[in-house]
Order: C-alpha cells, then sequence, then structure tokens
C-alpha cells in the first residue's frame, strides 16, 4: 500500500514533466519530423530534376546529330545511327536505345537489346501523346527513362531512348536522410536534456512549495522556502514565505487574543463570582451598593466585549451591516464624552471637550459612529496615566468632519505603529483590552466612507483623527443599509 502511494504521489509530482514531454516534446518531434521528410522530398525531386535534365540533353544532343544526317542524301542514316549508338560517350552511366516502327529496340548502345517482353511505359506514353519520361523500377532496381519521337527524321525508327539506373542517387537519399535523422534526433536529444533541466527547475521549487505549505496548513510557520533564482518562481518563494511570517505573526497575536481575551474574561467574572458570593451572605446596606455598582460596572465591561467579539465575528463573515440615516455627528460625540467623564474623573484623568457650535450633518449609522466614539476615548484613557489629559475636539475641514482625540498618555512605538488597526494586535500587554477595538472602529469608519488615522509616539501620547464625508445640499437624507 504504502509503495502504491509513493507511485501515485510521485506520478503526481511529475505531471509537468510527463506533459511537458508529451505534448511540448511530442509536437516538437512532430514537427521536426514533418521539416525532415519535407528536405528529404525536396532534394530528391531536386536530384531527380537534375538527373531527368541531363538525360534530356544527352538525348537532344543525339536528336540534333540525327537531324543533322538526314539533311545529306548521301548518308546512310541507319549505319548513322547505329554508329552514334555505339559511340555513344555516356554508355557507362546510362543507355541509349533505337526503336523501330513497330515498337521494338533495334540498337542499344550497350550491343544488347532488351527482352522482348520488357516495358517501356515513357515511349507508350510518348505514342500515346503523354509524358515522354518515365521513373519506376524494373529488374528490382529503380530506372528513369525519358523517350524521343524521331519519327518525322526516319519512317524506319519510331524514336530514340535513354534510360538509366537512379541507384547513386538513391544512396546519396539515404546518407542525407541519415544526416537529416541524425541531425533531428541531435536537436530532440538537446530539447530533452535543456527542456527536463528547465521544466526541473520549475517542478523542484514548486514541489518545495507544495512540502512547505503542508506544514503551514498543519499550523507550523517556521519553514522558509529557498529562493533558488531570480525569477517568477524566486518572487512566489519570496511571497509564500512573506506569507509565512504573516500568518505566524497572526497566529501568534491570535493566541495573544486568546489569553488577554480569557484574562479580560475572568476578570469581570472573578469579580462579579465574589460579590455575589458576598451579598449572599447578611451584610450591611453600603456593602450591598457597593457589591451590585462592581456587578453593574463587570457585567457591562463583559458586555462591551462580547459586543465587541460579535462585531468582529460579522466582519469576518461579512454580514456586519450598517443602517444609514441623516445623523448629527455632534450629539453621538457629546454622549460618548458624557459617558466615559465620570470614568475619567474616577481615574483622575482630565477630558477637555472642545464643542464646536455646528456641525455639517452626516449619512450613517449614529449607533456604530457611536460606538467608534466609545471605543477611541475608552483606549485614550486605558492609556494615559493618572493626571493625564485627554483632549477632544471636531471641525469641518471643506467637504470632510474630522474628529480628534489627543492624549499625553504611553504613546506607541514606531515599530508597533502600523500594526495597531491589525486584529489581535495590542501594543501594550500591560493594559486591558482584546486587541479588537480598532480593527472594528477602523471597519465602521471605512464603510462610512472616511479615515481613521493615528499618530503617536511613545512615552508622548496619541492622536486619532477620524475623518467622516459630510452630507452636501443636494444630497437626500434617506435611510439604506451598507454591509
Amino acid at each position: 500500500m504504502i509503495s502504491k502511494k509513493r507511485s501515485r504521489r510521485s506520478a503526481k509530482k511529475n505531471t509537468i514533466i510527463r506533459r511537458w514531454m508529451f505534448n511540448n516534446l511530442g509536437l516538437i518531434v512532430l514537427l521536426l519530423m514533418v521539416i525532415a521528410l519535407s528536405v528529404v522530398y525536396a532534394l530528391q525531386n531536386y536530384y531527380y530534376n537534375s538527373a531527368e535534365q541531363y538525360l534530356r540533353v544527352r538525348i537532344n544532343s543525339v536528336t540534333s546529330v540525327l537531324t543533322r544526317y538526314t539533311q545529306d542524301a548521301d548518308v546512310n542514316f541507319s549505319a548513322e545511327l547505329r554508329s552514334t549508338l555505339e559511340n555513344f560517350s555516356d554508355k557507362d552511366k546510362m543507355e541509349l536505345m533505337a526503336i523501330d516502327s513497330k515498337g521494338r529496340v533495334l540498337l542499344t548502345s550497350s550491343g544488347f537489346p532488351p527482352a522482348d517482353d520488357a516495358e517501356m511505359p515513357d515511349y507508350q506514353s510518348l505514342m500515346d501523346g503523354g509524358e515522354d519520361c518515365w521513373v519506376g523500377k524494373m529488374n528490382g532496381e529503380k530506372m528513369m527513362a525519358v523517350s524521343v519521337d524521331i519519327s518525322g527524321i526516319s519512317t524506319e525508327y519510331n524514336a530514340i531512348r535513354v534510360i538509366t539506373s537512379l541507384r547513386n542517387i538513391d544512396g546519396a537519399m539515404v546518407g542525407y536522410m541519415a544526416a537529416v535523422g541524425v541531425s533531428c534526433f541531435l536537436i530532440v536529444l538537446l530539447l530533452l536534456i535543456t527542456g527536463r533541466y528547465f521544466v526541473n527547475s520549475i517542478v523542484k521549487p514548486i514541489s518545495a512549495i507544495n512540502e512547505s505549505t503542508k506544514k503551514f496548513a498543519k499550523g507550523d510557520f517556521k519553514e522558509r522556502i529557498e529562493k533558488t533564482a531570480e525569477d517568477e518562481i524566486g518572487d512566489l518563494c519570496d511571497s509564500i514565505n512573506h506569507m509565512a511570517e504573516a500568518l505566524s505573526s497572526t497566529e501568534a497575536m491570535k493566541n495573544e487574543f486568546i489569553s488577554s481575551v480569557s484574562h479580560e474574561l475572568r476578570t469581570p467574572l472573578t469579580a462579579i463570582k465574589g460579590w455575589a458570593e458576598t451579598l449572599s451572605y447578611d451584610v450591611d446596606k453600603e456593602t450591598v451598593q457597593k457589591g451590585v455598582r462592581v456587578i453593574q460596572n463587570e457585567t457591562e465591561r463583559l458586555s462591551e466585549m462580547v459586543e465587541e467579539l460579535l462585531d468582529f465575528s460579522r466582519m469576518q463573515s461579512g454580514k456586519f451591516s450598517l443602517r444609514m440615516e441623516k445623523m448629527d455627528l455632534l450629539a453621538e460625540l457629546g454622549d460618548a464624552v458624557l459617558i466615559y467623564a465620570e470614568k475619567a474623573r474616577r481615574e483622575n484623568i482630565r477630558i477637555i471637550y472642545r464643542e464646536p457650535e455646528m456641525l455639517p450633518f452626516v449619512n450613517g449609522d449614529k449607533n456604530r459612529i457611536r460606538q467608534v466614539f466609545i471605543n477611541i476615548i475608552d483606549n485614550a484613557i486605558k492609556y494615559s496615566n493618572e493626571g493625564g489629559t485627554i483632549t477632544i475636539g471636531a471641525e469641518a475641514v471643506g467637504n470632510k468632519i474630522q474628529v480628534i482625540v489627543s492624549d499625553n498618555g504611553v504613546g506607541i512605538s514606531k515599530q508597533d505603529l502600523p500594526r495597531v488597526k491589525t486584529k489581535f494586535f495590542k501594543a501594550n500587554q500591560t493594559r486591558r483590552g482584546s486587541g479588537i477595538g480598532l480593527a472594528v472602529a477602523d471597519e465602521i469608519i471605512t464603510m462610512h466612507g472616511g479615515t481613521l488615522k493615528i499618530d503617536s509616539e511613545l512615552g508622548r501620547g496619541t492622536d486619532v483623527t477620524i475623518t467622516l464625508p459630510a452630507m452636501t445640499e443636494h444630497q437626500t437624507g434617506g435611510q439604506g443599509d451598507i454591509s
């Protein structure tokens, strides 16, 4: 079973190589075969045409000589024809024949007439008004023959015929075919070696990527892929390594988030449980009031945390929606300041609210906008030291409204500042909070078409600037849902 699984895996890994072998290399081999056959066919035609032309030149020269003989009345045509054939200079390469009016070969340059049943397709075709050249096999040997009609200059003879063997040409063609075949084989071999090297340069990194991503899927983000080349595969390796680092960081933040949320949930639950047990005994009125107040505060804190978690869950699932309507931004900001005024006073933190007389209306979800203000002011209080100051202001800037919340608290380091709006991230682990409040706030402002900008310096405080588009005179104040 194990060997079968391994063979299946290796087959999968070699899929690209097999596809390249059967598709690209197969196409190249087919193309080379077509080219080779075309070259061989062209060479054969060239040599056959050259041989035919040479035969025609030789037989036409003989015909010209015979024509001159007929112009001299004292010349015996038959004797001169015999002499011409016997003295034919190329008799070692080809054979010249004289054919009488009955279609019989009477004279040959070799002195040996062919058999009576020997076929002469070129002569027959010539007599029928067709082609005067023939290529075919005779006695197992490939031959070429050309016939010329001389009935116009002789009453005894109909034609002269020249025939030659194509053995030398075919032998040369075999050599050319072998050379072309060897050349094609070398080309295919070279393509196979270089192509396999090229494909392996893709397959091996992809196999490494595959193995690494399997480890990533199991939660092991320590693996890094070695970059072997400065190309697209190398860029992919860099991207996956960067992804692994981001996933590792996210995993660490998630674990920290779970730990932090567990602690944040445990603290109020412990307080509620402790005071509930205390109040179950017979205690004085002052203790009861204090216990009820603690339980109310811790319950509210738990409710806020659960609401943050629910909002985050809705964001992740794409079910986070807004109820858009014409709203007064100042009213929601004022309510948020009022909610935290008493809390700030208890922690000896001063809130300065510079409230403008009037601001343009905004098209938004008032509950969500108030949630953002509450989150930002709550963060400012959490990260401020005793005796600190929080300044809150709002103003219209062009066709936008800016709300600025500033504190002189602990601040955020330059390294952590770009990540403060990332889910699960907490710049300061000593302060309470889940690490998703700013992520939710940023998502809400973004869905309203605005921006949430954070400027901070470690040890000197933080400025949070919320920018939202104001409604114009031409805009309607109709309600609607955005998700």
